[in-house]
């Protein structure tokens, strides 16, 4: 057995990157202890119902019921409700729900009104579909990240994240805001997850309101961006930019909205050398190497493309090397 498979691995994840990360995970650490802290930013309330849109996405890829092809919702989903709400005029009409997951925000929104927190939610829902992790939302207290735009008039005003990617197709951001974030607290068990990680990973997620909402939970002094900061674990980023283009997503913009080039060694220098011991890029960009290691990050290039679980499988070993010759 490798000391992976003996190791307490704790990963911040956000939606599809995220997942698909942590079943490469755990094909090359398979008897590791893996707790996944996941991103509550996208969250949101529709049709009364309380969706969480990163958790679940996690949940189903590694339970094995997300969709094939888009990484996200169920597989063999149906959309009958959604198509009788269109019918009544109901929206909104730009996030469709499938009948499966109505089932899931159904179970999830009934446990929080009878007053279930958040984290105890996501356990039972977890119950169903035994992914192999742990999985800890950041916080139970409602946390949104929300993006600041430009109206037709030109006027400042700020959408939920999820109108923004989803109904709006990302257009200019001027401004990301984690409503909520520095005044919540870490969700139980969080802060001992980091505290007591062997190694700590930030998968190739959106380095914004994927980890950099987790990482903004308790704000300062009591919050999970200083919680990694003070383990003793090394932490061990992946990064979702190769070249100049974000693997997946339109991480693009809102890196642009906070001032960070769509760059490997951007978006190392923007988690910041007190958060991070080591940065993988890919292998084609080795000339980013030396601009990260010059911030007092250490650096590798390494295939990072995600192309199907055994690729993904290397390059969580290579994460997990990588680690452990951080911590000698």
């Amino acid at each position: 057995m490798s000391a992976f498979q003996t190791q307490k691995i704790t990963v911040l994840a956000g939606g599809v990157g995220g997942a698909r990360f942590l079943e490469g995970l755990l094909h090359a650490a398979p008897g590791a202890e893996v707790t996944v802290i996941g991103n509550v930013g996208d969250d949101i309330t529709l049709h009364g119902l309380r969706v969480c849109p990163d958790l679940d996405t996690v949940m189903y890829t590694l339970g094995g019921g997300i969709h094939p092809e888009q990484r996200w919702g169920r597989e063999a989903e149906s959309f009958g409700v959604a198509k009788e709400l269109a019918e009544y005029g109901v929206g909104p009409d730009w996030f469709t729900l499938g009948d499966k997951d109505i089932a899931t925000h159904l179970v999830r929104t009934r446990m929080l009104e009878a007053g279930y927190p958040l984290s105890a939610v996501t356990e039972a829902l977890c119950a169903r579909w035994k992914p192999g992790v742990r999985m800890l939302p950041a916080t139970d207290d409602r946390a949104e990240t929300h993006v600041v735009v430009r109206d037709e008039e030109g006027k400042r005003r700020a959408v939920h994240f999820q109108e923004y990617w989803v109904r709006m197709h990302a257009p200019v951001a001027e401004q990301i805001v984690f409503v909520g974030a520095a005044e919540a607290k870490p969700a139980p068990g969080v802060l001992d997850a980091i505290e007591n990680a062997d190694v700590i990973l930030l998968p190739p997620s959106n380095p914004v309101v994927s980890i950099g909402a987790i990482l903004a939970v308790g704000g300062t002094g009591q919050g999970i961006r200083d919680a990694v900061i003070a383990s003793r674990a090394p932490v061990v980023g992946l990064s979702p930019i190769i070249g100049t283009a974000p693997v997946r997503g339109m991480a693009d913009k809102v890196l642009a909205a906070e001032g960070v080039e769509t760059t490997p060694s951007a978006v190392a220098a923007y988690h910041g050398s007190d958060l991070l011991d080591g940065w993988l890029v890919h292998e084609t960009d080795l000339d980013q190497v030396e601009p990260v290691e010059q911030v007092g990050i250490r650096c590798r290039a390494v295939p990072l493309l995600m192309k199907d679980v055994a690729a993904t499988a290397e390059m969580a070993t290579a994460a997990l090397a990588f680690a452990a010759e951080l911590a000698r």
